[in-house]
C-alpha cells in the first residue's frame, strides 16, 4: 500500500513550503511534490550566462522576506541563509541631477528630495515605526476588523488611492515623484488605478524599515533554507514529480497547490464543483515580464557613481514617463523607453561572480503573453544612465514571457504575480470566499501566490493556508 500524508503539497516555492512547514510544525506528516528538476519557485538561481556567473532566475530583492510574520518567525540561518544589506536600499538616476538615492533614514533621503522633502516626511514617516504590526494587517486576507484599525485606517487614507492622486497632492517637484512611481510601479498596474499607492508605500516604506536586502549566493540559498528546515521536522520533498491529475497523489487528508487556477482546474477540476471552477476560469491574469540577465567584465558604469552603493535601481526617468510606460503595457503596447528594474548583486556579494566580474539582473513590464524582444529597449534604458554598459557585457541571458512560463508555469503569459493585484482580485483571490485558500471540496486548498497577500517572497500565502487546514482539521 502506498504511504499515506496528513498533507501532500503540490508545487516547492516559498508558499508551497511555508505551508509545508506550518503544518510539519503543527506535527502533522507532510510530502512536497515538485515537478522540476529543483526546488524554489520563484526562488531559483542558476548560470544563466557564463561558468562562475549566478544569476537569480526570477527574485533577487527581498524586502517582503524581511517583512513577513511567516519568516521572521524561522530560524533560516542555521539553514544556511545569510542575508546582504547594502549600504543603501535602493537608486533611482534622472537625466538631469544626481540619482536619489533611498537611504535607510527617512530623514536624509527626505533631504535630497528638494522642495519635496517635508512631503515625503509626512507619507513615509507614520509607517516605518510600525511595520511589524502593519504587516500582520497587510500579509494576509482581510482581516475584518483589522488587528491595529487606527494604523490600517491610516495607511488605506493614502494607500488606497491611485499613485498618479497621491503624486498630484503631495509633491510639487520632479524626484520624489519618480521615486515614488518606481516603488509604486511594481504593482504592474497603471498608475491611475486604485491601491498602486498602497504598493509604492509598502515597497517604498519597506526600504526605510526593514532594508531591500539580497540573499549570498543567490535566492536559491532561501529555498535550500526552507527545505532544509521542512526536512528537520520530518517532512519529505519529491523532485522531478510533476502532478497532471489529483489521483495520481499519494492518499492524504488535505492537498494544497503551490499552483495558479489554471492549473488546478486542469489537475482537479473534476473533483470541485462546476460553479467554482467555472469562477476559477474567469481568474485574471496580468502583464508579463521580459528578464535580461548579464555578465559583466566590470561595474556598471554609472554617471552617477552614487549608484553603486544600492543593489537595486529603477530605471525609468520621471513620474510621467514612467506612469505613460506602464499604462502603455496594460493597454497592450510596448513602450519604447520601458521601466526597468535592475539588480546589481554582484557588488554585494563575491559569490555571484568569478573576481572582478559582474552579474545584472534586469526585467521590464510587458503585456500578456507578448512576444516582443525587449532586449534593446532593455539595454538601452541601462546605457542611458549608464554610458559605456555595453561594451562591459560579455554574454546576454533573456526570457520573454513564453520562456518565464516554461520555467515556471505558474507564471502564466508572464505574469509573476499569480494574476493580476488590482482591487477586484486583491483580498478576493482566486474567487471571493470567507476562507480564499479553501474550496468546496474539504480536501483541496490554494496556498499560492493566486491567494492574499500575493506575490513575493514572503511565504505568507502558504502560511495562512496550512493554518486554514490546521482550523478545519480541529474543527
Amino acid at each position: 500500500m502506498p504511504k499515506s500524508y496528513d498533507a501532500v503539497v503540490v508545487g516547492a516555492g516559498p508558499n508551497g513550503l511555508a505551508a509545508a512547514i506550518t503544518l510539519a510544525q503543527a506535527g502533522r506528516s507532510v510530502l512536497v511534490r515538485e515537478a522540476s528538476a529543483t526546488i524554489g519557485g520563484g526562488a531559483r538561481s542558476a548560470e544563466l550566462t557564463l561558468p562562475g556567473y549566478i544569476h537569480d532566475i526570477c527574485s533577487a530583492i527581498h524586502p517582503l522576506s524581511r517583512i513577513s510574520p511567516f519568516l521572521r518567525g524561522l530560524d533560516l540561518a542555521a539553514h544556511g541563509l545569510q542575508w546582504v544589506d547594502p549600504p543603501a536600499a535602493l537608486a533611482h538616476p534622472l537625466d538631469d541631477g544626481p540619482a536619489v538615492i533611498v537611504e535607510r533614514s527617512v530623514e536624509a533621503t527626505a533631504a535630497t528630495l528638494g522642495p519635496d522633502a517635508a512631503a515625503y516626511r509626512r507619507l513615509m514617516q507614520p509607517f516605518v515605526g510600525h511595520w511589524a504590526e502593519m504587516a500582520d494587517d497587510l500579509l494576509g486576507p482581510l482581516p475584518l476588523p483589522p488587528r491595529h484599525p487606527i494604523l490600517m485606517a491610516r495607511f488605506g487614507l493614502k494607500g488606497g488611492w491611485p499613485a498618479a492622486w497621491v503624486k498630484r497632492a503631495n509633491f510639487r517637484g520632479v524626484r520624489a515623484p519618480a521615486l515614488f512611481a518606481g516603488s509604486a510601479a511594481h504593482s504592474m498596474l497603471p498608475l491611475s488605478a486604485l491601491l498602486t499607492a498602497a504598493v509604492g508605500l509598502l515597497i517604498g516604506g519597506s526600504a526605510h524599515a526593514v532594508g531591500w536586502p539580497l540573499a549570498r549566493q543567490g535566492s536559491q540559498s532561501i529555498a535550500d533554507a526552507l527545505a532544509g528546515l521542512l526536512r528537520s521536522l520530518g517532512g519529505e520533498i519529491e523532485t522531478n514529480a510533476p502532478v497532471t491529475n489529483v489521483d495520481e497523489l499519494p492518499p492524504a487528508r488535505h492537498i494544497l497547490f503551490d499552483l495558479t487556477p489554471r492549473q488546478v482546474v486542469k489537475i482537479a477540476g473534476h473533483k470541485l464543483p462546476s460553479g467554482y471552477v467555472r469562477r476559477l476560469q474567469g481568474f485574471r491574469y496580468g502583464v508579463g515580464v521580459f528578464k535580461l540577465d548579464y555578465a559583466l567584465d566590470g561595474p556598471i558604469p554609472w554617471r552617477d557613481p552614487a549608484i553603486l552603493r544600492a543593489a537595486t535601481a529603477h530605471l525609468g526617468g520621471t513620474f510621467g514617463e514612467i506612469a505613460a510606460g506602464e499604462a502603455a503595457v496594460w493597454r497592450g503596447e510596448h513602450p519604447e523607453r520601458p521601466f526597468v528594474l535592475l539588480a546589481q548583486a554582484s557588488l554585494f556579494d563575491e559569490a555571484r561572480a568569478p573576481a572582478g566580474k559582474h552579474t545584472v539582473w534586469a526585467y521590464c513590464h510587458v503585456p500578456h503573453g507578448s512576444t516582443v524582444d525587449m532586449s534593446e529597449r532593455v539595454t538601452a534604458q541601462i546605457e542611458r544612465f549608464a554610458p559605456g554598459f555595453r561594451d562591459r557585457i560579455l554574454a546576454v541571458s533573456k526570457r520573454g514571457p513564453a520562456e518565464v512560463e516554461a520555467h515556471n508555469p505558474n507564471y502564466i503569459g508572464g505574469d509573476i504575480n499569480g494574476g493580476v493585484q488590482d482591487w477586484r482580485q486583491f483580498f478576493t483571490r482566486p474567487v471571493a470566499r470567507a476562507v480564499p485558500y479553501s474550496t468546496p471540496n474539504p480536501q483541496l486548498y490554494f496556498c499560492s501566490s493566486s491567494t492574499p497577500p500575493g506575490g513575493g517572497v514572503h511565504g505568507m500565502c502558504g502560511y495562512h493556508a496550512a493554518r486554514a487546514v490546521l482550523r478545519a482539521s480541529r474543527g
